[in-house]
């Protein structure tokens, strides 16, 4: 663990340990593990090399298990007899990926360090390292989660925060984890980098709810480009840039975006266009303050990933994808108590 790090992140992760999740802490593995940090980082820049998504794809990975059942690897559970995976909710289903690479990073930290580091932990880690590789920041992630041994599809599929909605009901879903408007804001400007299926928007090229003209917050110009990239009657799993400027940059181009009507969600656009002045004023402080977006966005990271798993049978997965055993199996596991 870098000195920086730890000074950036050191007066806000007391505060959050004060209030919940006292047994996260950045140093959790320095005796059990410590190359953790190492191992992650080297698969995920080996991966980088052949997939310039796969940074904003781990980001997304933590975001939506944190968002379901609290930060418990629930996600990257396979359907079984007994689960359904949250890998086949509508939010997730032929979107969400990276699994493999998660897989690799838990067979890498198998053999150096086995039955020691969860799954949960290993999406944290992915993602903060996955936005200091784009050139973002860097801060120190409390670590100790458990795994879950089950899944909720439903919570998925009710709790992530759709490409489509309003500001009321993304600030809605983002309350029940009681995260704020600031939160919501600096969470959204992962944007900054990654891509999305024309799927997700093509509503607002041409029919925006329902009103068989484009969304009037479109720029034109920017409204034109995506036409290209996805026609009506196109392949609407086509990729798109979420950032035009900067694709691959974890910088703050994402909110100067929303200043010009070029945010590709309707759900990024909401930021800017939807007269709350509280968000405004956020995303003019982003656009022209990249430190500021920077230190609240490690903020707003750090709370969410501090969010408690709500299941009591809870483990060490040695197996990123399936549980440790079953009733039927009596093969090693790490059981490990919620409390």
């Amino acid at each position: 663990m870098s000195s920086s790090c730890f000074i950036i992140t050191a007066l806000f992760l007391v505060s959050m340990f004060m209030k919940s999740n006292s047994q996260l802490d950045p140093r959790f593995y320095d005796s059990t593990c410590p190359n953790v940090f190492n191992i992650v980082q080297q698969v995920i820049s080996q991966a980088l090399q052949t997939d310039p998504r796969i940074g904003a794809s781990l980001i997304r990975l933590h975001f939506h298990d944190c968002f379901v059942n609290g930060c418990d690897g629930s996600i990257l559970l396979d359907n079984t007899d007994t689960i359904q995976s949250e890998k086949e909710a509508l939010p997730n289903n032929n979107s969400a990926r990276g699994y493999d690479v998660v897989d690799s990073i838990k067979s890498s930290l198998e053999n150096a360090c086995p039955g020691v580091v969860s799954c949960a932990d290993i999406l944290a880690l992915a993602a903060e390292i996955s936005v200091k590789l784009a050139g973002g920041p860097s801060w120190c992630v409390p670590l100790g989660r458990n795994d879950s041994r089950t899944a909720n599809r439903t919570g998925a599929n009710n709790n992530l925060p759709g490409p489509s909605e309003n500001l009321t009901t993304l600030k809605s879903k983002f309350s029940a984890f009681n995260l704020s408007t600031t939160d919501l804001v600096a969470l959204s400007g992962a944007h900054t980098f990654g891509r999305s299926q024309c799927r997700n928007f093509i509503d607002r090229l041409y029919n925006f709810s329902g009103t068989g003209i484009p969304d009037p917050t479109l720029n034109q110009s920017y409204l034109e480009t995506l036409r290209q990239i996805c026609p009506q009657n196109g392949n609407q799993s086509v990729l798109t840039n979420l950032d035009p400027t900067t694709p691959d940059v974890f910088d703050r181009n994402y909110f100067s975006n929303l200043q010009v009507n070029r945010g590709l969600l309707q759900s990024d656009q909401e930021l800017f266009s939807s007269n709350d002045t509280e968000i405004i004023d956020l995303v003019n402080k982003f656009s022209s303050n990249q430190t500021a977006f920077f230190e609240i966005f490690i903020q707003s990271m750090i709370k969410m990933g501090n969010i408690p798993a709500t299941g009591s049978d809870l483990e060490i997965r040695l197996d990123c994808k399936k549980v440790n055993r079953d009733s039927s199996s009596e093969s090693n596991y790490v059981l490990v108590s919620s409390s």
